[in-house]
């Protein structure tokens, strides 16, 4: 049972009943208790006569099962009336507050044998899954003073992707990929590239890389085209540790790595190179394997949807066993984590040696944007300064001993590290090095 506001606005009433009642000589309390009385006794009788509820049959239809973080979508709820009376009162779909459904409850008008579609908008704000167990309705009384109120199980759910925000670095890129690869004038000779094709010697040419044997067997001088070598695999391990669970500017540190992890997956793929996704604290997350193509990244994005960040230490020596159980050779290993403590990375760098020693390791961390310094600061502004301070050496100190143990750190802000890790992958593609 549940109560409208026609109720209070009913007993507000009754309040020019009783004065003129007490005018008349009836004591005013009796009268105020007596017309209460039948106020409640009024609004049971129109809540226990209301059309039951629970003749409602809901239906759910999903128009999207998948949605990117940020943009709408819309499920569509049928409400079917297995009753012989009219339904009149309001629904709601009891989707979680992060979900972007309206707050406000949907009016219905349901007669007996009929069914009524209505059109639930969302707005995710948030990434993983979303879910909606139930469907709450209202069933008005004839008189709109109360009605009666049912739970009917209805679930529904929708995955919310990480966005990708960072595909906007993709194009530019690609156009450096292609440059590489020989298909324009910029042509790139290095140790472990590839031969690739023969065309004519133009001027600014490196006369090094003539092919005399065709030259000598055509008119025109021929010049050797080269690129770097395809089918290598890159590795990238997502650290879903307590650490990922530190906010970084709008969002989580885990949010950033996926963003890193999904650009340098597109251009690994455009290249020809195998990507393999882990993510992993104490087991395993999530994991892609052995799927390329077109069919990579959205297999990447439905993977890492559902994952949140673990309040737990990540076990790395189990990390690095797993990266090994994913390819035999893996020629690039990117580890995206958060060591900036030097107390805490102990367990990391003992454990990092065992996998520079057999391919390339990048290890990428997401760091806060500087601040500006205030013109007029403040002791509070004075010991913040100093502690980032304080955390820009430590992680300075935890990259020199990753250098040591044979590995490469990337730092950057969450919104720079993606094109970072990129370019460092062109990079080492450009020397010769993937």
């Amino acid at each position: 049972m549940y109560l409208t506001g026609r109720l209070p606005l009913l007993v507000a009433l009754g309040a020019v009943p009783v004065v003129l009642l007490s005018v008349a000589g009836v004591d005013a309390w009796l009268a105020a208790a007596g017309w209460i009385l039948l106020c409640v006794v009024v609004a049971l009788v129109d809540a226990a006569i209301a059309p039951d509820p629970r003749r409602i049959t809901v239906e759910r239809r999903q128009t999207a099962r998948r949605v990117l973080l940020g943009e709408p979508a819309s499920t569509e709820v049928r409400l079917r009336n297995d009753g012989d009376r009219t339904v009149r009162g309001r629904f709601r779909d009891a989707w979680q507050p992060t979900a972007g459904a309206p707050e406000s409850r949907i009016a219905l008008e349901v007669p007996p044998g009929e069914s009524r579609s209505f059109t639930i908008p969302l707005l995710p704000r948030r990434r993983g899954e979303l879910r909606s167990g139930f469907v709450v309705v209202r069933s008005d009384g004839p008189l709109g003073l109360a009605g009666r109120q049912a739970r009917l199980d209805s679930a529904g759910a929708i995955r919310v992707l990480p966005p990708f925000s960072s595909r906007r670095h993709l194009p530019s890129r690609l156009a450096r990929l292609r440059e590489l690869d020989g298909n324009t004038s910029v042509q790139v000779r290095g140790q472990g590239t590839e031969f690739d094709s023969l065309r004519e010697y133009v001027r600014g040419d490196d006369v090094r890389s003539i092919d005399w044997r065709a030259t000598a067997r055509s008119s025109t001088t021929m010049l050797r085209t080269w690129r770097p070598e395809r089918d290598r695999h890159v590795v990238i391990v997502i650290d879903t540790g307590r650490t990922s669970a530190a906010r970084v500017g709008d969002g989580v540190r885990l949010d950033a790595a996926m963003e890193a992890a999904l650009l340098l997956a597109a251009l690994a793929s455009r290249a020809g190179d195998h990507t393999h996704l882990l993510m992993f604290d104490r087991r395993v997350r999530a994991r892609v394997t052995r799927v390329d193509g077109p069919s990579l990244l959205p297999a990447l994005v439905d993977a890492m949807a559902p994952v949140e960040p673990q309040l737990i230490d990540t076990d790395w020596d189990a990390a690095f066993a797993e990266v090994r159980a994913l390819t035999s050779r893996p020629s690039l290993v990117v580890l995206l984590t958060a060591q900036d403590a030097a107390e805490a990375a102990r367990g990391f760098l003992g454990s990092l040696p065992a996998l520079t020693r057999r391919t390339q390791v990048l290890v990428g961390t997401v760091t806060q944007d500087p601040e500006p310094p205030e013109d007029r600061p403040d002791a509070a502004s004075v010991y913040a300064a100093a502690a980032r301070e304080k955390t820009a050496r430590d992680a300075a100190t935890v990259a020199a001993a990753m250098a040591r143990a044979g590995a490469e750190a990337i730092s950057a802000s969450p919104d720079a590290l993606p094109p970072r890790i990129a370019d460092r992958y062109l990079a080492l593609k450009a020397a010769g090095r993937l």
